[in-house]
């Protein structure tokens, strides 16, 4: 990952940034997303893969060309100091019910340096009137 001039996000938020990050993942310009946002020292929590910048970003790039039509929506985002919580609506394709997820960002010097992430599949049929979103 290549360094990061503060100056660049200088009138964005870290919230900004990290909705940022997700979308440019999301719609397959992942290395992009990687190059512009995320610092040399990230780590991430994801159980299904190494704790690495470059093994998540390979797992994100397979994930984009395996789902060209992918859908992301951002429910809301929260920024407390350098931590910022994304709640958001990803379908990997149009009919697809899609997953709630949860995505919760570490910053320092504007860069996202952790990054833990969250997802429960959206059933079908649930007793919960309210829904997931």
């Amino acid at each position: 990952m290549r360094e990061m001039s503060t100056e660049k996000f200088h009138s964005n938020t870290i919230k900004e940034i990290a909705v940022s990050f997700l979308k440019e993942v999301a719609s397959g310009n992942v290395r992009e997303a990687y190059q512009n946002y995320v610092a040399p020292n990230f780590k991430h929590h994801n159980p299904y893969f190494r704790g690495d910048a470059n093994t998540l970003m390979l797992a994100m790039e397979e994930n984009a060309a395996a789902s060209p039509s992918k859908s992301f929506e951002v429910k809301f985002a929260i920024q407390e100091k350098e931590t910022v919580v994304v709640y958001s609506h990803v379908k990997q394709n149009p009919k697809d019910l899609g997953v709630a997820v949860v995505h919760i960002f570490r910053f320092q010097e504007n860069q996202i340096v952790e990054l833990w992430d969250l997802g429960t599949q959206i059933p079908e049929d649930s007793p919960n009137e309210n829904g997931m979103f």
